[in-house]
């Protein structure tokens, strides 16, 4: 499978996650986000930007309790709830916004 973006054909798996995290770039994210049929604001890339870092810093991606604990500590306790968290991603936080920024499936998401 494959997006395409700015006219390159970027590899996905058979869920949708990149196959090279390296090919991440932010119309990447915003194509994936389009494809599910909505835009992202700057709450969603707060997420992203996040989720992005925690992988540098930790070398995993966050499940989701995970996610809402680091949320809350860094982005304040308003931001750190599973309700605002899906909210932003109803396909489920940090399934569908670890895929939007380009890492691999969080472990333990179905």
């Amino acid at each position: 499978m494959h997006i395409d973006v700015n006219g390159k054909s970027i590899e996905t798996d058979e869920e949708g996650y990149l196959c090279a995290s390296a090919d991440w770039q932010p119309a990447v994210a915003e194509a994936m986000a389009a494809g599910d049929g909505f835009e992202l604001t700057a709450n969603h890339w707060e997420v992203i930007h996040f989720l992005r870092q925690y992988y540098d810093d930790y070398e995993i991606a966050p499940a989701v309790r995970i996610l809402t604990k680091a949320i809350g500590k860094k982005l304040g306790s308003d931001k750190g709830t599973s309700r605002y968290l899906f909210s932003l991603y109803p396909q489920g936080p940090a399934k569908q916004a670890c895929k939007y920024a380009g890492l691999p499936k969080p472990t333990g998401c179905v």
